[in-house]
């Protein structure tokens, strides 16, 4: 039942509405007894007659009447839902769910997008910016199309592109005793107070590895989201931090850190499916393409 259901109740509205089989029947392109056939089958399925002889026609029973406007109800949201599918995948006009890191979106998202909208000016775009951990749930449930992320995951069921990579280093207040070093070991600030990206943040578990490497398992002195606010923070003296290397800021000394090699991938994220839409497929291979120039260059 559940399977015909559709074109079942595509058959039986338009009855109703011509009070007449053999018109109903070349209205919608299908032969009277097809027609006759799929009615007294819905009806038989239903356990109710949905109509009833009237002149040479047909009229609605009780059950009719009360079945029509739910089926027309179903049908108008089916047929809604179908153009909406239909627009999103159109390739001139359709939309497209990119995800991304806070920390991408000063200058490498824009720039990504500023570009691919010269080439496809109506393409909608719906920008989704989440911690790593929920930029992921959102591409496996279908939420997000494409994401730029790290780390660059590798599990079954999503595709993961590398596109670049981006240094990170050592901010401290510009009075730490690190603040003239030309570079340091990581190992050096193994006593100071850190202020660490909170759970979920990619960089969460990429800073707590590579504190492990160097010995050492951080203090924590806080935890945030936003790498202009830990910036801020190191720069007011509440500790220090690993950070993506960014612009100046006063109070805040970045320092190169020669072991280890804190230095992340940053790559593209998507399903693994196999028919993305038109306009999904057009920015996925055009961030392939240009992403790693904007990336490299403004993380």
């Amino acid at each position: 039942m559940h399977e015909s259901l559709a074109p079942a109740l595509h058959r039986f509205v338009a009855v109703a509405r011509d009070g007449h089989l053999t018109r109903a029947a070349e209205r919608i392109g299908v032969p009277q007894p097809t027609l006759s056939r799929a009615i007294a089958r819905l009806e038989g399925e239903l356990g109710v007659a949905l109509f009833r002889r009237s002149g040479r026609g047909l009229a609605l029973t009780a059950a009719g009447r009360t079945l029509l406007p739910r089926a027309e109800a179903a049908l108008a949201e089916l047929g809604a839902g179908v153009a909406e599918l239909a627009g999103d995948a159109d390739p001139v006009t359709g939309r497209v769910a990119l995800g991304f890191l806070g920390t991408m979106g000063t200058s490498a998202v824009p720039g990504i997008l500023r570009e691919f909208r010269e080439h496809h000016p109506r393409v909608r775009i719906e920008l989704v910016q989440v911690p790593h951990a929920a930029l992921l749930e959102r591409v496996r449930d279908g939420r997000v199309d494409l994401a730029l992320t790290s780390p660059v995951p590798d599990e079954p069921g999503l595709v993961a592109t590398p596109l670049a990579e981006e240094e990170l280093r050592l901010a401290v207040p510009s009075g730490h005793r690190l603040a003239g070093a030309g570079d340091a070991d990581l190992a050096e600030v193994a006593d100071d107070p850190f202020l660490l990206f909170a759970r979920g943040y990619g960089l969460q578990g990429v800073v707590e590895s590579w504190c492990a490497q160097a010995g050492f398992r951080p203090r924590r002195a806080f935890e945030g989201g936003e790498t202009a606010t830990l910036r801020g923070l190191v720069g007011a003296g509440l500790g220090v931090a690993l950070l993506p290397a960014g612009p100046d800021v006063p109070g805040v000394v970045q320092v190169p850190v020669r072991s280890p090699h804190t230095v992340r991938t940053l790559g593209m994220v998507h399903a693994a499916d196999p028919r993305p839409t038109a306009p999904v497929r057009d920015l996925q291979e055009f961030v392939v393409r240009h992403g790693p120039r904007w990336l490299a260059d403004h993380g």
